[in-house]
């Protein structure tokens, strides 16, 4: 009742001020391709010119994201947009592409394969994407008053609920110099027993953007820890409850779960430092009421340090006998430890585009060398004799790029990198991306495509891995990618639809060798992990349509994908993923006060979806011989969205879908969705 209490006097001195400040001068100034949000999350917003307004965002007041490789920046809107609001707290994605395992903060894997980002260098942090804030995710600001975003979502009680907190803050010490915090807090109790999540994230940044010289700095320290139960020991809980004794008595806290008092854990942090010297001139302005010149930047010296520093703990104080088929150390070793420590330099030298009529295009060439090391456990003779042993990476790589940004009609950008010594020897990346844009039909039309061709070589942890359950060495060939994509954009008909295809050779990828016993007459099967390679090529079929109707106060966003995997044994996908939103959207007190009141639905066909193997963190694929389908289950959201000024409120009746026709409302083998419950989120901006 307190917490009610404090939220509802919170909320209306948010509404107070609001009001309050209806005449406040502000400034919007809208995108060539409309307004464009995309979240820390990595989920695209949708585009929506109705609700962001001149008096949204205040006078000087931007943001950016830069290319980590070399600082260059692109200008993106602030977070003021009330559009799936609803849906930015979400493990599963704003669209709810995401398979995860039922508890805000648990880990995920995108069901849209050209969604998956390629294996990290520490690929225990992967399925944790949405949380660790990539560097070109950053948004880093420039204002003439402070700034400030506080955001909190709730769900659930005490005993069994989630709350998540985020803050940042940005002010300017100067014209051209910025500093400013992120901070970002997730703590998922679980409806389930053993599955509790605690995440944080804290962020120092700062920037600097004068004529000739300018920087961008990042630190960032993050902390992840996820209480692992194996998942449910019998699906019937969820399937056919009405098959068990006192059915009707269940609730979630009384299922059993294969593992208890394990743990994993993951800490690591990030100092990030690009800059760059201009050489140039200045040429008077064409608007004659600005009073200074403007400087032409000629060529760039840039230099960009990338630091990280990382460590996985794997803690099971009591792990079920013939639960893993392998257990090197015995029970009295309780905990894997791995470190992982990266150090990358890069140099460049950038022509840059646009200093005279002839530069139609930039030109950058670089060289990079990144140092890295990795520790292990091992041993010399026996269990008992372990030891760390460390592993190191000596990389050099060279490579340009060929980009047109300016102008309305044509962008290009093409990337070119090859590694001449160390592990990676051999490895290229080539890729290019080109937009059209034009008129047709008192319609904005653009067309765009992207291609590459990448030789990788597997991620370190591919081809080693030490621990009490796991263990591997493995020479692996290098995998050679291959995709060709396209798009077409209709702005007025607000359609845009995607095709691709990607051809992989030599895919890697965390297999199942689980090894079956008798138990009691039925056969069991002890969990283990390993590395595997398909020597087939692999292709992977993709079109996805995006289609947004509306009439009136009615709206119909729609997003469909169709997908195929050419081996759906070891690349297995589902045909059909499909995102559909049915709202009502209108305006109260005297037009201040917007409004989205509907429902929206997640959805997609049946599969043999990866599993989770808690001893390693990752997805992987599912026993061949005791597997189950996922899929063909609605997920249904119920909810209401208010955008009044500076805030953002929504509430939501979640998986309101819960005992409608058949239950299975898994996202992964055996770890099954919350049921129905109240969720409520909220959002403030101050620019004072």
């Amino acid at each position: 009742m307190k917490r009610i209490l404090f939220i509802l006097a919170l909320l209306a001195g948010m509404f107070g001020n609001d009001l309050a400040a209806q005449n406040y001068n502000q400034l919007y100034e809208q995108t060539p391709d409309g307004p464009r949000y995309i979240n820390e999350n990595g989920d695209r917003q949708h585009e929506d010119t109705t609700t962001v307004d001149s008096k949204t965002v205040p006078i000087g007041l931007k943001m950016w994201t830069i290319d980590p490789r070399f600082g260059n920046t692109t200008e993106v809107e602030v977070d003021t947009l009330m559009h799936q609001f609803q849906n930015v707290q979400f493990t599963d994605g704003l669209n709810g592409e995401y398979n995860y395992l039922g508890n805000i903060g648990s880990p995920r894997l995108s069901r849209i394969f050209f969604h998956r980002q390629e294996a990290s260098q520490f690929v225990f942090t992967d399925p944790y994407d949405y949380f660790i804030v990539p560097v070109d995710q950053f948004r880093f600001l420039n204002t003439k008053s402070p700034f400030a975003n506080l955001s909190y979502f709730s769900g659930g009680n005490q005993q069994n609920g989630e709350d998540r907190f985020t803050a940042y803050f940005g002010v300017n010490a100067n014209r051209k110099l910025n500093f400013g915090f992120r901070f970002d807090y997730v703590y998922g109790r679980g409806m389930y027993n053993n599955q509790a999540t605690s995440l944080f994230n804290g962020t120092l940044f700062s920037s600097y953007q004068g004529d000739k010289y300018d920087y961008h700095f990042l630190f960032s320290k993050n902390h992840m820890k996820m209480a692992e139960n194996g998942g449910i020991a019998d699906d019937t809980y969820i399937t056919n409850p009405e098959d068990l004794p006192n059915s009707s008595s269940y609730t979630p806290s009384d299922i059993p779960t294969n593992l208890e008092q394990t743990w994993n854990r993951n800490d690591n942090f990030h100092v990030y430092f690009n800059h760059r010297y201009n050489l140039g001139f200045y040429e008077a302005p064409e608007d004659t009421s600005q009073h200074y010149d403007n400087f032409i930047p000629v060529t760039s010296f840039i230099h960009t340090l990338q630091y990280s520093n990382y460590e996985r703990q794997f803690i099971a104080y009591n792990t079920p006998a013939d639960y893993y088929a392998n257990d090197f150390f015995g029970s009295e070793y309780q905990r894997d430890v791995t470190r992982h420590t990266s150090l990358k330099n890069t140099f460049a030298i950038a022509l840059r585009e646009g200093f005279n009529k002839w530069a139609k295009a930039g030109l950058t060439a670089f060289v990079n060398y990144e140092m890295r090391s990795y520790h292990l456990v091992d041993t010399l003779t026996a269990a008992t004799d372990r030891y760390d042993r460390k592993y190191t990476e000596n990389i050099l790589s060279v490579g340009g790029e060929l980009l047109k940004e300016q102008g309305k009609t044509l962008h290009y950008r093409i990337y070119g990198e090859t590694a001449l010594t160390g592990e990676d020897i051999g490895t290229f990346n080539l890729t290019g991306h080109a937009d059209l844009n034009f008129r047709l039909f008192k319609d904005t039309i653009q067309l765009a495509a992207m291609a590459y061709t990448r030789r990788i070589n597997p991620s370190f942890y591919y081809r080693h891995y030490h621990s009490r359950h796991l263990w591997w060495d493995n020479d692996l060939s290098k995998e050679l990618r291959t995709r060709i994509q396209g798009e077409l954009r209709s702005k007025k008909a607000d359609i845009l639809l995607s095709v691709g295809v990607e051809n992989i050779s030599n895919y890697t990828y965390f297999d199942n060798a689980a090894e079956g016993y008798d138990n009691n007459g039925a056969t069991a099967y002890r969990h283990n992990v390993r590395v595997s390679q398909c020597g087939d090529n692999i292709q992977v079929l993709t079109a996805s349509l995006k289609k947004d109707l509306a009439l009136g106060i009615f709206h119909w966003d729609n997003e469909i994908t169709y997908q195929k995997s050419s081996n759906q044994d070891v690349l297995p996908l589902p045909d059909l993923s499909l995102y559909s939103n049915l709202y009502l959207k209108f305006k109260l007190a005297k037009k201040v006060l917007s409004v989205e009141l509907g429902a929206d639905v997640r959805y997609f066909t049946k599969y043999y979806a990866p599993d989770y193997a808690p001893a390693i963190g990752q997805f992987y694929l599912q026993n061949p011989n005791d597997r189950i389908e996922i899929g063909n289950y609605p997920i249904v959201n119920a909810y209401v969205n208010l955008h009044l000024k500076h805030t953002r409120i929504y509430a939501m009746m979640y998986h309101v879908s819960e005992g409608m026709g058949k239950s299975n409302y898994f996202l992964a083998p055996h770890y099954p969705l919350n049921p129905m419950w109240f969720k409520f989120g909220l959002s403030w901006n101050f620019f004072n």
